[in-house]
């Protein structure tokens, strides 16, 4: 399926600079920040430099640096928040992909969520 990036999504601008950020970490491919309008004590994005809409775009298309360094940022953006199992009480992760997903921005990105006890997984209604 061919992906149609947005470049005036807003982690698009993050990225060039025209909109603001609390920056957690920033790599050669990935940037970690501070989510604007936190859903836990503790939420970080981490979304990859190139121009990539979900997750499995990124899979299928981003080069091999890319992957290896977007997923080494998600695990030391967690080891830096101090979350991790073995540093605290754990995390979750979540990445929304289209509609179905409730996907907010057109640009692949991860939630880091941490700092208090997150409940089960999801509630979905019942299939029909």
């Amino acid at each position: 399926m061919a992906y149609a990036y947005d470049d005036q999504n807003i982690f698009a601008k993050i990225l060039r600079g025209e909109i603001p950020n609390r920056t957690v970490m920033e790599t050669e491919h990935s940037l970690a920040f501070e989510d604007i309008s936190p859903r836990a004590p503790q939420h970080v994005l981490v979304i990859p430099k190139g121009p990539y809409v979900t997750y499995d775009h990124f899979a299928a298309e981003a080069s091999d640096a890319e992957i290896l360094d977007y997923t080494r940022t998600v695990a030391k953006v967690a080891q830096q928040m101090g979350v991790t199992p073995d540093a605290g009480a754990g995390y979750r992760m979540l990445s929304n992909a289209g509609p179905d997903g409730h996907q907010e921005v057109p640009h692949l990105h991860i939630h880091i969520f941490a700092g208090t006890y997150l409940g089960e997984m999801i509630d979905v209604p019942a299939a029909q």
